[in-house]
């Protein structure tokens, strides 16, 4: 803690944004990132409290006080390797985590958290700018072969940690690119590719080895992956998006957010798509149903379309503008959000249930009939939803995005071949201190074991799930 009064005689200090009207004429990343010397300020702000609550909040257990302090003494080389003794991938974190290390810091009972994550991704974006990021090879090779199936951040972070240790590792990718869900799903304008590839020439020098169209259990046998490699981890992700089943549900214009989000991506890397399968919001009016990270996505996305209009809502009721620390904290509290695309343009509603979706007589949607809700505390402690009487109105829409969420891995393919176990939610299960699956030396990782979560959780638990695999190889 070089400067104890810091946090009193410095005030709270981000980075900036371009300005909307500017930044929705592109796709790119739109960061106004801070000066070195204006993060060494924000760093000399930590507190370097006796519990560090901030490491009870980061799901990869950063060494925060650390590595702030070494900011604010300007020894960005050290601070670097600090940041990276923990987390793989620093500067998709520093992009697109919400932070829960930020609302677990002790100054946010001031609502003054120290930047935590400005100083995260100032310190990485630094370091490749230095040229201080290099491959780590390892001191020797064994004879063990791994094979990751799935190339999110799970898969990423369990590679790149087996290849350190010596271990043969082939990372199997059934889409065109590596990268996962940052890959086809983040927005350029949020993270732009060019921080995986990056990455991949890496791990690439490393040892890794990457095979993209590769579907194990379509494509490519199971079998020959089992037979092939003494382990096997499974990060396939939760894909099997949430549906909304109501009447009308067919009709043309209504899309999941994943294949608009998706596709928006393969444009911006150079892929034509052709005009009966593209998912334009140009022109129309747009209705996004899900109040997620995913959804906010979609409202930028067709914001810089050129949607004439776009409308959220969630089904949740809306939540308080700030949440009460006293109860919260330093817990990940329940409060109003507002995205970066939120400011960009868009009308938000809270508690409303769609009941249909009507179209014309060319079979494309028209509107949404929605009703309003209220949630209340059954007699078993439970919150229930219950219908607004005479509360029913439409909503026009020329474009539906379902952003609800994902319920679980694709079943079809690998996870029925491998005959894997299955909780109760339909993710593969294994304990989150083994790793391992009802199948013999194959683990898990990430979404497809947790569910959907956070790239954060998605690193940690690929970093975690190579330490137990590689226990294995060697007792083997």
């Amino acid at each position: 803690m070089g400067n104890p009064t810091a946090f009193l005689e410095i005030d709270k200090k981000d980075r900036n944004y371009e300005d909307p009207k500017d930044r929705l004429k592109h796709f790119k990343e739109f960061i106004v990132p801070l000066t070195n010397e204006e993060i060494s300020k924000q760093g000399s702000r930590c507190m370097d409290c006796g519990i560090p609550y901030c490491h009870q909040g980061c799901p990869v257990n950063n060494l925060i006080p650390d590595w702030n302090d070494l900011v604010y003494k300007h020894e960005w080389k050290k601070a670097l390797d600090t940041l990276h003794s923990t987390n793989n991938f620093p500067e998709f974190t520093g992009r697109i985590c919400p932070a829960p290390c930020e609302a677990a810091c002790t100054l946010n009972l001031t609502d003054n958290p120290v930047s935590i994550k400005t100083i995260e991704c100032s310190i990485v974006d630094y370091g490749w700018e230095k040229g201080w990021i290099k491959p780590q090879l390892p001191k020797k090779h064994t004879d063990k072969k791994v094979a990751i199936i799935g190339s999110g951040p799970a898969g990423l972070a369990c590679a790149q940690q087996l290849a350190r240790l010596g271990h043969g590792v082939v990372v199997y990718e059934k889409n065109e690119r590596i990268g996962g869900l940052l890959r086809i799903g983040i927005p350029d304008f949020k993270m732009e590719k060019s921080l995986i590839d990056r990455r991949m020439a890496q791990m690439q020098s490393e040892g890794v080895q990457f095979k993209t169209n590769s579907e194990i259990g379509n494509n490519i046998s199971t079998n020959q992956i089992i037979n092939n490699f003494d382990a096997v981890s499974v990060c396939i992700g939760s894909e099997v998006p949430r549906d909304l089943e109501v009447k009308g549900r067919n009709l043309k214009g209504i899309h999941f957010a994943m294949d608009f989000l998706s596709q928006q991506n393969d444009i911006v890397s150079g892929k034509t798509i052709s005009k009966d399968i593209l998912i334009s919001a140009k022109g129309k009016k747009v209705l996004v149903i899900g109040g997620g990270d995913t959804g906010s996505d979609c409202v930028g996305t067709s914001n810089r379309q050129g949607a004439t209009s776009v409308h959220q809502l969630e089904l949740l009721p809306q939540p308080p503008v700030n949440e009460n620390k006293q109860l919260t904290w330093p817990n990940w509290p329940m409060k109003l959000r507002t995205s970066t695309s939120h400011q960009e343009g868009c009308e938000r509603q809270w508690s409303i249930l769609t009941k249909a979706f009507e179209g014309n007589e060319h079979g494309t949607v028209t509107k949404l009939v929605c009703v309003e809700v209220e949630w209340k505390k059954s007699v078993d402690g439970s919150m229930k939803m219950i219908e607004v009487e005479d509360s029913e109105f439409t909503i026009e829409a020329d474009l539906v995005l379902l952003a609800m969420g994902f319920v679980h891995p694709l079943h079809q393919g690998l996870v029925d071949n491998l005959s894997l176990k299955l909780d109760q939610r339909g993710n593969v299960e294994a304990d989150e201190i083994s790793f391992k699956t009802s199948s013999d030396k194959v683990f898990v990782a990430g979404d497809c074991r947790r569910g959907q979560s956070l790239v954060v959780w998605a690193i940690s638990e690929g970093r975690k799930c190579a330490e137990r695999i590689d226990n294995f190889l060697r007792e083997k």
